[in-house]
């Protein structure tokens, strides 16, 4: 049966159907359940410590399991949008620590089920959420599952006698931004989950992840830290093969430093990262033609340099923060030249009201350069490497590229074990005569990493809504729950000519031993 939506008289944009409209009032139910559970478990479990590692001598055993559910109701197009999928993801670790060295080894068994075989639209509407996603990346399976090594590393520290010095070589998890971690906890928060997995990440929130072969070195002070890394990223992200890696080169360096004082604390980062993509003849994303793009079989090397800088102070009305963040790009994008960049503003407060809740509201703005010609020999949208995009968006229907993304916040955190997010997102392309893009890198040998559709010379993208649920019932187990809504604009609109907009849902469960 075909989907309908009736369309506002006061705005012009679809009204979600009934069934958006039941998911939504589930969403509201389920998150109205912990709102009233919150305040019983939440007190039975404040004082719950922490569970012990699992020791045979000094090796350390850890693992987890998570599982999610994921309820897609994508935009209307000519392949079916609206299903639901399984998820899961068990990892297991094995490890040492001692004075000179560290060693991991860790296994990661992802399993998929209910993967739609239906999912994927022709022509530009493409893939209708992750889990056409998921089933294209795994030779059309509807259900795939294979074991492969997450990490394998060897950690060497003081080296030449020296205190916070290291190597590390192997397989392991880099994610730019988190080199140092703030003791001021508005710091730690913001460069979590504001600054962490712009251009280098581990795509955690997909159900098979990404790693990186290579070395890393770190030379740590008290108030500054060097961090420099060179290696491969692996398979993996949709693909539950994560054995191998693709064929691309990666650099990356940053200077971190930090300043506290009584009532205030800062920090700074510079970093570059240089990234090379030679996999032989394949088809760039970009706005050029398709018959252009298909004889250009150069190389992407491009350099990415910026930074950013947090500061959060102490005031009579409560906690302020400040968050700037950059990045330049120079380099070619196979025949032509790069030059693009983003940017990053936000500020947040924590008022003193409602104790019990702790809230905190923000308010950002965040800029990905597009391409306006795609005939004048320059490719100036922003190339965001290999982020966890997720991250920044959490209904992933767009990324930092030909983006421009102005947004509200709230966040409640109730006895540190139960956090609600609240936001509202107004999205629209940077560059009108550039692509909605869509992705976080390359993640198999065969696959650009990153899509693109039409935007039909429009730049209103979408206007998101979303709402989380975060509960640690115990240290070792944590409930997530999610739902956003995408009213489509006229970009959407051109891709999407049913109508109506998209809904995403998942609950997830994830135990830690």
């Amino acid at each position: 049966m075909t989907r309908r939506t009736r369309h506002s008289p006061w705005t012009g944009s679809a009204t979600p159907s009934r069934g958006a409209f039941r998911s939504l009032l589930k969403a509201s139910r389920f998150v109205l359940w912990l709102l009233l559970a919150a305040q019983p478990i939440s007190s039975a479990f404040a004082q719950a410590p922490s569970p012990a590692p699992f020791k045979v001598g000094n090796l350390v055993f850890s693992g987890s399991l998570r599982t999610r559910v994921e309820s897609w109701d994508w935009f209307e197009g000519n392949a079916n949008s609206d299903y639901a999928f399984l998820g899961s993801i068990l990892r297991l670790s094995l490890g040492e620590s001692t004075k000179t060295r560290d060693w991991q080894f860790e296994l990661a068994l992802p399993v998929l089920a209910g993967l739609p075989s239906d999912a994927i639209a022709p022509g530009a509407q493409g893939q209708l959420g992750f889990g056409a996603s998921y089933f294209a990346a795994n030779n059309r399976n509807t259900t795939a599952a294979m074991l492969f090594p997450r990490q394998g590393f060897v950690r060497f520290k003081g080296l030449g006698g020296i205190a916070g010095q290291s190597l590390k070589v192997g397989r392991m998890e880099v994610i730019d931004g988190t080199e140092v971690i703030p003791q001021n906890a508005t710091l730690a928060a913001l460069k979590r989950d504001r600054v962490a997995h712009r251009i280098l990440g581990n795509f955690g929130f997909s159900h098979v992840g990404r790693s990186f072969d290579g070395a890393q070195y770190v030379m740590a002070a008290s108030k500054l830290n060097l961090t420099l890394f060179g290696g491969r990223p692996t398979r993996g992200v949709f693909q539950v093969d994560g054995w191998g890696e693709a064929n691309v080169n990666v650099f990356y360096g940053a200077l971190t430093g930090q300043l506290s004082r009584p009532t205030a604390a800062s920090e700074w980062r510079l970093f570059g990262l240089g990234y090379n993509d030679y996999r032989d003849r394949l088809v760039k994303t970009d706005n050029r033609p398709p018959a252009v793009r298909s004889a250009d079989t150069g190389q992407v090397n491009i350099g990415s340099f910026g930074g950013h800088y947090l500061q959060s102070a102490e005031t009579a009305g409560g906690a302020v923060d400040f968050l700037l963040w950059g990045v330049i790009q120079t380099g070619s994008w196979g025949a032509l030249r790069h030059r693009a960049g983003a940017v990053a503003a936000e500020a947040g407060w924590q008022p003193k009201v409602l104790p019990t809740w702790k809230p905190w509201l923000r308010v950002g703005y965040n800029h990905g350069s597009g391409d306006g010609d795609p005939n004048d020999g320059r490719h100036k949208t922003f190339f965001p490497n290999l982020p966890t995009p997720r991250i920044y968006a959490r209904f992933p229907l767009s990324n930092m590229m030909n983006n421009r993304d102005l947004f509200g916040e709230l966040i409640l955190r109730h006895a540190r074990r139960l956090t609600i997010r609240s936001d509202i997102h107004s999205l629209w392309l940077a560059n009108k005569n550039d692509l909605w893009y869509s992705g976080g890198g390359v993640f198999q040998p065969w696959t650009f990493g990153y899509a693109g559709r039409s935007s039909g010379g429009q730049s209103g993208l979408a206007t998101l809504y979303d709402v989380s649920a975060d509960f640690d019932v115990k240290a070792h187990f944590a409930v997530n729950g999610y739902f956003g809504h995408a009213a489509s604009q006229w970009v959407g609109r051109f891709v999407y000519p049913k109508g109506g907009g998209a809904n995403f849902g998942y609950l997830e469960l994830t135990i830690r031993f």
